[in-house]
């Protein structure tokens, strides 16, 4: 018999179910992926998702890989990585609340494309720290590293697809509700302020958090 068949169905679902968990809860990908499906609706939102998509997996095999690990031991690296973070996402955070807005310091026409999705994941907290936790964690196939990386990769890609498209529709379906404009622009208002609550977090766990 070979590694595969020793594997047990519970760890795998215990994986699967930590991959549903860690991804759903609200974080800057799936944040900014409702409020520029509210905001702009599908398909200039997709490209987003897909570079959010393409980013998340870079995280990954930088994690894997020991990159990740390598980096964010550097201190002051940390630091400068935390700041681009947190400014990206106040940027984001205001395209979202702007959105449609003839504001003059920035450009709200349209969401970030894929560029802008993998940016986001590559200085992303929450990103390395679920990855961290998923590829180092709940192992099920000990005797097999590369099979049991393989399939993590696999798994976690086959729930993070279906649960960013369901916050993606989330936002849309606010979006085709053809609202008034100022009932639309509160919820957009709403969905930058999650956003900055999400930096908020990050600021405290890494900083405050630590005391």
């Amino acid at each position: 018999t070979g590694h595969e068949s020793a594997i047990g169905v519970w760890p795998v679902l215990t994986f699967a179910l930590a991959v549903i968990l860690l991804i759903i809860t609200p974080g800057p990908g799936v944040l900014s992926t409702a409020g520029f499906g509210a905001a702009y609706g599908f398909k200039p939102s997709l490209r987003y998702v897909l570079g959010l998509f393409i980013g998340t997996n870079l995280v990954m095999l930088a994690v894997v890989s020991g990159l990740a690990a390598v980096v964010l031991s550097v201190p002051w690296l940390r630091v400068v990585l935390m700041g681009a973070s947190v400014a990206y996402l106040l940027y984001l955070a205001a395209k979202i609340g702007f959105a449609g807005a003839k504001i003059a310091f920035i450009e709200a026409a349209a969401p970030p494309g894929i560029l802008g999705g993998i940016l986001l994941q590559a200085i992303n907290p929450k990103a390395y720290a679920v990855n961290t936790s998923l590829m180092t964690g709940f192992g099920f196939a000990p005797d097999n590293l590369v099979f049991e990386i393989t399939m993590k990769i696999l798994i976690a890609n086959a729930i993070w697809i279906p649960i960013h498209l369901a916050w993606l529709w989330a936002g849309v379906t606010l979006h085709r509700l053809d609202l008034p404009s100022r009932t639309q622009r509160i919820i957009n208002i709403f969905m930058a302020l999650a956003m900055l609550g999400v930096v908020g977090l990050a600021l405290w766990s890494s900083f405050g958090g630590q005391g």
